[in-house]
């Protein structure tokens, strides 16, 4: 659950910390007093997508940090919730508790954070998505689109509907693979036999070539040997015979010092040094000299050769200039041509394979699709009479709701079209909610989806920990405020709520009261929060009657607050 959420320079708030606890948590104020600015606040650590626009007039950065506990409530699975990013959630998490950080710059890169480490906002999306679920004035809005409605249903009728949507989903991306290499081999015949002939003629001048890795290096060393034969036998000829060729030859003036100096070193032990340095140098000497005549018999006067060096590094460089930057992707190409002509070439074999596959991948997944649609006709009928009676109890007692479910192609969730329709008074016939349906009705119907997930209906799956209602009560008044207070403290037993309401009849259901105001000091407007609770709680519920300073609205709120402050025995019964 979300357990604090610290705002800093955001909007019109410059400092505000904010605690929630388990069961009802409820925000109420003065129109305009920045109820909605918390919100905001709770959809931007959500992922959502914020300017610098949101930074406080006169600040040059703005932050909010929030707080979850992964201890869930009893009824609520965290790890099951929301599938991967669940356990995402889980496993980013230390010690049960997982916070998320993020950093509005005016003039420089916003950043955000999970447990410290930085992350992207779809990464954050993924992991809200398993803790927090938000309906505020624009979020609720997703319930219009029908791709929701399937998910709602599906999460409504239970596991074996979520479990049948997975194997669908693997299914369907079978079928489809097999499918797609289907398409494939059977391209156009002539567009086949044109790949086909190309294919053959790339492997075959691939192979008449005999390429090696590494040759070309050793052939552009030989031609550069080749290349200087001249001059490099004219070099190791003058070479010699500077060091043995003649009367001055190095190895014969070396010899005669060390000879020399040789003869003298019984006279002097000190010359033994310099004696065994001249003693090698001869040496090394001799053995450069034994050397370079051996590479003067080697050195090929050879333009036959060097012609047919050329002709092989110009045939190299055109392989390379058709089929890759170095012999060793030549012939990586060579094998890829390779497979997909052998492909080819066996094509009506594998076609006629694949159609008897294909075959049986469809029938498998048109199965699944049926079975997956007899497990959502099944929930309906009682969805509907589930969701009806909440509805009536929101005061929408004349709305009829109905799930409409029309069969389409078999896809990745299933075979079935799937939308709620609404008939808000009664003779109307039934249309889609975006076509008729409130803001407060879209809200009213979330909650009654929201009530009958939570009352345990057929084995639902596991709920997110948190829930926030922004406005729900819009348009809600008399005996339906009571039941809607009530409704949402019920809800607060199964996961933690957080509502903002106008309703003085949800703030005296509360199980935590915070009270929003705002206030001029300086010139400058800010925004603050604080716990209410005691008289203080009497007296804001005294004024959302619209009684301040009435001494009978007063009494009307102690009245409301004993009346709603119940057990939860008593709550149940209530509903």
């Amino acid at each position: 659950m979300l357990t604090e959420i610290q705002i800093r320079n955001f909007a019109l708030i410059d400092r505000v910390d904010l605690r929630f606890q388990p069961g009802l948590n409820v925000l109420t104020g003065e129109t305009g007093a920045g109820k909605s600015i918390v919100i905001d606040a709770i959809g931007t650590i959500l992922g959502e997508r914020a300017g610098a626009d949101l930074i406080r007039t006169g600040a040059e950065r703005a932050s909010i940090q929030a707080s979850f506990s992964l201890d869930a409530p009893e009824g609520v699975d965290v790890e099951g919730s929301g599938t991967e990013s669940g356990s995402l959630a889980v496993e980013m998490a230390e010690e049960g508790q997982l916070l998320i950080s993020r950093e509005l710059v005016r003039n420089g890169r916003a950043s955000i954070r999970v447990n410290g480490r930085p992350a992207t906002l779809g990464t954050v999306r993924e992991v809200s998505a398993s803790l927090l679920d938000l309906h505020g004035q624009h979020e609720h809005q997703s319930l219009l689109d029908p791709k929701t409605h399937r998910q709602v249903l599906d999460s409504l009728a239970g596991k074996e509907a979520l479990s049948l949507v997975q194997t669908v989903g693997r299914l369907y991306r079978e079928a489809e693979s097999l499918r797609s290499e289907r398409r494939r081999l059977r391209m156009d015949e002539r567009q086949r036999s044109r790949q086909v002939d190309l294919l053959r003629f790339q492997v075959s001048e691939i192979d008449a070539a005999h390429v090696s890795p590494g040759e070309e290096d050793t052939l552009q060393a030989d031609r550069t040997r080749l290349g200087g034969a001249e001059k490099l036998a004219a070099a190791l000829e003058e070479t010699v015979a500077l060091l043995a060729g003649g009367e001055a030859a190095v190895e014969d003036v070396l010899g005669s010092a060390a000879s020399r100096l040789r003869g003298v070193l019984p006279l002097d032990a000190a010359l033994a040094p310099s004696s065994e340095a001249l003693e090698g140098a001869l040496i090394q000497i001799q053995e450069a000299v034994h050397d370079l005549r051996a590479y003067q018999e080697s050195v090929e006067f050879n333009p036959e050769r060097l012609s047919q060096i050329e002709e092989r590094l110009d045939l190299l460089k055109g392989l390379k200039r058709k089929y890759g930057d170095s012999l060793e992707e030549v012939l990586e190409f060579r094998e890829r041509a390779a497979q997909e002509l052998g492909e080819l070439e066996s094509s009506e074999e594998r076609t006629a394979e694949l159609d008897a596959v294909l075959e049986k991948a469809d029938a498998n997944l048109r199965a699944a699709c049926a079975s997956l649609t007899n497990v959502r006709e099944a929930c309906v009928s009682g969805l509907e009479q589930a969701v009806q009676c909440e509805l009536s109890d929101l005061g929408m007692e004349k709305t009829r709701f109905q799930v409409s479910i029309q069969p389409s192609q078999p896809g990745e969730t299933g075979a079935d079209d799937i939308e709620f329709l609404l008939s808000p008074n009664p003779g109307e016939p039934v249309k889609p909610l975006a076509r008729i349906a409130s803001g407060g009705e879209i809200s009213r119907i979330m909650l009654a989806l929201k009530s009958v997930a939570l009352s345990g209906y057929r084995n639902s799956a596991p709920h997110v920990p948190t829930m926030i209602f922004d406005e729900i009560d819009v348009g809600i008044g008399g005996r339906t405020a009571t039941v809607l207070a009530r409704k949402l403290r019920l809800l607060g037993r199964r996961a933690q709520v957080i509502c903002v309401s106008h309703l003085p009849q949800v703030a005296a259901a509360a199980d935590h009261h915070l009270s929003i105001s705002k206030e001029s000091e300086a010139e400058r407007t800010r925004v603050t929060v604080r716990e209410v609770s005691g008289e203080p709680r009497t007296e804001e519920i005294a004024r959302m009657l619209g009684g301040i300073d009435s001494r009978a609205a007063t009494e009307h709120a102690r009245q409301m607050l004993a009346a709603l402050q119940v057990p939860e025995a008593q709550d149940q019964g209530a509903l």
